[in-house]
């Protein structure tokens, strides 16, 4: 049963224990507010006899004060037992989902936005902790106490228990049968929510580019369709789950009539007697009250099914596994006959190969497209590759768990990521036991000092989000920092120095050559000024190596390197 409800609600193994213990305690609680029903329908009983003595009413006294206390105490342990305990799940499933998150092949990102993952950790998350502290518990809580109440009816009177419950199935039935109505409806809320979300989050990030185009308002125009179409499908899903709750408390409400007419009957023919008669309408009255609760608890549950399957979706990818523990012998990173596609359709890398040595720097050039990034990507194992291999000296990375193999590695990307803390926290990236003497260290090599020390408080200042208060260059120089702070024997440069004027991106140059000794470098690079200095050019084409060798060699034997080379040349002598 645990490992059903794991899977049934996106659970942990503790997760789906507390749910069981919500649901006893439901149970408990239910049962806990007919005993005030029972000690009722024995005090009007008493009177009816006239045996109501001194003695009797000090039971029943005490009888009312046990009611209230043992509910108090089942609602104490109700309480505990579904919102405090789903307060916690809620923190451990969206832990887990990072934690998956962490783990899956990039190639998974390719295939979702960042708003569509947001909503599932965020929205997703909220509402199934919605579900297990009001829904779900209250829901099984329900059903459970109501098929034990209606065998204690069945034991009293037979006749008048089926007048009573013969409306339950048919409630229930109704209710199940638009599960998949509502499942729809509920699928389309949630890609209408995404959808919006993904228009708010690209309107902000893309703010700057719309005012200088003077294209806030044609956008903005689109932004409130998408507002206006997810109001609707709001509005569509609440009234489809209405529909069918509503129909079903409707009928709830035939029992008490249905109650109330067999129990004239038989009162009439003398069957039972008025105190039974009276008994059977309390309970009707008391049992349809949760019931009508449980009915939309249900409606939710099932409403629920998008937002699990959405979860279950990150939850059962395959993770990227492997040997925490290494075998290489150098850094040689050596590419043989790999081939990489990002989906089925689509094949970008066509059989590579070729060898980066160590001690030595390797430039990936050729035309956009043609594969640069996705190489220095797969050589880091971001990506798994579909054919062939790629070793490490002489250890194959597919057999090495990711996250020690990137140990190995200093990445600088050319879309450079920083945090809202500061300069010092964000370098410190790189090594998060360096001192603060070390990465000060860093940053002189990565040529940070010359504008840390402009900004209010130096290395202590908040550059803020993503580093908005940074220049595209200073930002890339502490990506750069972190490079050199981690002080990997790997190095993996993606256009390393494209956002840096000449005169930094001289100096930056001089202080990888400081970096690089002995070390494995691959480079990616548009700027032949940055390949020139290159032990070894491997040219990119297509998705296949069209030429390698050394720099000098190529310009001689190449077609597409002397190209290239030429056509720099050429736009660097352009001007205005």
């Amino acid at each position: 049963m645990i490992k059903m409800l794991q899977k049934r609600f996106a659970l942990s193994r503790q997760g789906a224990v507390d749910l069981i213990k919500g649901c006893i305690a439901c149970v408990f609680q239910d049962i806990s507010f007919m005993l005030p029903v029972g000690l009722l329908y024995y005090f009007v009983l008493d009177m009816m006899r006239g045996s109501v003595s001194g003695n009797r009413i000090a039971f029943y006294g005490i009888g009312a004060i046990s009611c209230l206390v043992l509910i108090f105490i089942a609602t104490w342990f109700q309480y505990n037992a579904t919102y405090l305990a789903t307060y916690v799940e809620s923190g451990v499933r969206r832990i887990s989902l990072a934690e998956q998150l962490r783990k899956i092949p990039l190639s998974f990102f390719g295939k979702k936005d960042l708003a569509d993952l947001t909503n599932s950790i965020m929205g997703d998350c909220a509402t199934l902790e919605t579900a297990f502290s009001h829904y779900v518990p209250a829901l099984a809580g329900s059903l459970i106490s109501t098929t034990l109440i209606a065998g204690a009816l069945f034991a009293y009177e037979w006749r008048m228990a089926l007048a009573a419950i013969w409306v339950l199935p048919v409630a229930f039935t109704i209710t199940f049968f638009s599960a998949r109505i509502q499942e729809y409806f509920n699928r389309k809320s949630v890609v209408a929510n995404v959808a919006l979300e993904n228009g708010v989050q690209e309107f902000i990030e893309a703010m700057q580019d719309l005012k200088a185009n003077n294209s806030e308002k044609r956008y903005l125009e689109g932004l409130y369709k998408k507002i206006d179409y997810a109001e609707k499908r709001h509005i569509i899903t609440e009234l489809g789950t209405a529909l069918f709750v509503v129909s079903s408390t409707l009928v709830l409400k035939f029992g008490i009539a249905t109650v109330a007419l067999a129990g004239s009957i038989l009162l009439i023919r003398g069957e039972i007697d008025i105190p039974l008669f009276f008994m059977f309408l309390l309970v009707a009255s008391r049992l349809y009250a949760p019931l009508e609760s449980a009915l939309q608890n249900l409606a939710a549950v099932i409403s629920t099914r998008t937002n699990i399957n959405r979860m279950n979706e990150i939850l059962d990818q395959p993770v990227q596994t492997g040997d925490s523990r290494m075998t290489n012998k150098g850094y040689d990173i050596v590419f043989d006959h790999v081939g990489f596609s990002y989906n089925t359709e689509e094949t970008v890398l066509k059989d590579v190969s070729f060898t980066a040595k160590q001690g030595e720097v390797t430039a990936l050039v050729g035309p956009s497209g043609g594969g640069k990034t996705t190489v220095s990507r797969v050589a880091a194992r971001f990506w798994d590759i579909d054919k062939g291999k790629i070793t490490v000296g002489g250890m194959d990375i597919s057999d090495v768990e990711p996250e020690a193999l990137l140990s190995l590695y200093s990445i600088v990307f050319q879309d450079v990521t920083l945090f809202n803390n500061t300069v010092m926290e964000n370098i410190r990236i790189g090594n998060k036991d360096a001192t603060d003497e070390e990465v000060i260290a860093a940053a002189k090599l990565a040529n940070c000092d010359e504008f840390a020390l402009r900004l209010p408080n130096g290395y202590n200042s908040v550059i803020g989000e993503n580093g908005c208060e940074l220049s595209g260059g200073e930002r890339q120089r502490i990506s750069i920092a972190r490079a050199f702070l981690k002080n990997a024997p790997i190095i993996l440069l993606d256009e390393a120095t494209a956002s840096l004027d000449v005169e930094n991106e001289t100096l930056i140059q001089a202080a990888l050559s400081r970096l690089i000794e002995d070390k494995t470098v691959l480079v990616i690079a548009h700027r032949m000024r940055t390949v020139s200095g290159a032990d070894r050019v491997i040219v990119l084409s297509d998705g296949s190596v069209a030429e390698q060798g050394p720099p000098g060699e190529l310009m001689n034997t190449g077609n597409i390197y002397p190209h290239m080379v030429k056509l720099q040349m050429l736009s660097r002598d352009w001007g205005i």
